[in-house]
């Protein structure tokens, strides 16, 4: 295995602006979505042979957030772009065809935010929704979206992840990593806002991973391994696994495959502007950077 991190370019348009990405370790392809276009793209995980997935607006897809591959099943989330116009939606699509298996959306006078999600080896889905403490739930094949969770000690989850046995969930909340008991409900941990202000999360035997990119001062973000206890209930200690330079634009999220973190170094998702969907500088958008680096 390599040891050092390497950067893919990826040819992409420059407006992509992605935010979920999730890779495909069966063909080793990446498949990005867009803020900006409300779609979907593909490539070879090398970065050769870019296609689009999913055409702008297919199916009703949104702005694009949080995805996750299970089988051949892309799970992708969705967000109506100027925020606050209350619309979410969770498209499952089939990866060898990109038809469409089933959708799911939600939309009423409270705002919703469906930022990422975590799937169950019983095909449970668990959304995050980042405009208010809950956390929404579906067990496939059922069409119904019920509230998993709806607490104050969890407030603004973003990334979310599950264990290997389902026994736990990890929240990425503004209070910091939360450690939930799945079948009760229960934190079993006290969050520390030392671990907070961080977007992507996964689990991987028995440590967490997460992208940390919302400190005001630059040197606090970066990507971060942190140790679980044995039983995964509690989290020991981090590391960081890779500074985030001036040359990182707004990482967001990442994928795990074969030993590898995959994630987009150079998002510029602060180049859109958030009311009018509307790129605000054109003249600075850049070749898209995809770094691998092994897990350590």
């Amino acid at each position: 295995m390599d040891t050092k991190p390497e950067l893919i370019q990826l040819y992409f348009q420059k407006d992509l602006l992605p935010e979920g990405i999730a890779i495909d370790s069966r063909t080793e392809k990446v498949y990005l979505n867009s803020l900006k276009h409300n779609k979907i793209v593909s490539s070879s995980i090398n970065g050769n042979n870019p296609k689009i997935f999913l055409e702008t607006n297919e199916y009703n897809y949104l702005s694009g957030f949080g995805m996750t591959i299970k089988g051949d099943t892309l799970y992708a989330l969705g967000n109506s772009l100027p925020e606050g116009k209350s619309k979410s939606i969770l498209l499952l699509l089939q990866l060898s065809t990109g038809a469409l298996i089933d959708s799911y959306s939600i939309k009423d006078s409270v705002s919703h935010y469906w930022n990422d999600l975590a799937i169950s080896t019983t095909n449970q889905v668990f959304i995050t929704d980042s405009e208010s403490n809950k956390i929404y739930t579906i067990q496939r094949p059922s069409k119904t979206i019920e509230i998993y969770l709806d607490s104050e000690a969890i407030p603004n989850s973003n990334g979310i992840t599950i264990s290997a046995n389902d026994n736990y969930l990890y929240l990425a909340s503004d209070n910091g990593i939360a450690v939930l008991e799945t079948a009760s409900k229960k934190l079993l941990n006290k969050p520390k806002e030392e671990y907070s202000s961080i977007d992507g999360l996964k689990y991987y035997k028995n440590n967490l991973y997460g992208i940390v990119n919302g400190w005001g001062e630059q040197s606090q973000n970066g990507l971060f391994k942190f140790e679980l206890n044995s039983t995964g209930t509690e989290i020991l200690k981090s590391k960081k696994l890779v500074e985030f330079t001036e040359r990182f634009r707004i990482p967001t999220t990442f994928d795990i495959c074969d030993g590898y973190i995959y994630f987009i170094t150079n998002t510029q998702i602060d180049n859109l502007d958030g009311n009018t969907n509307e790129i605000l500088d054109l003249n600075t958008l850049e070749p898209y950077r995809m770094m691998k680096t092994p897990l350590k």
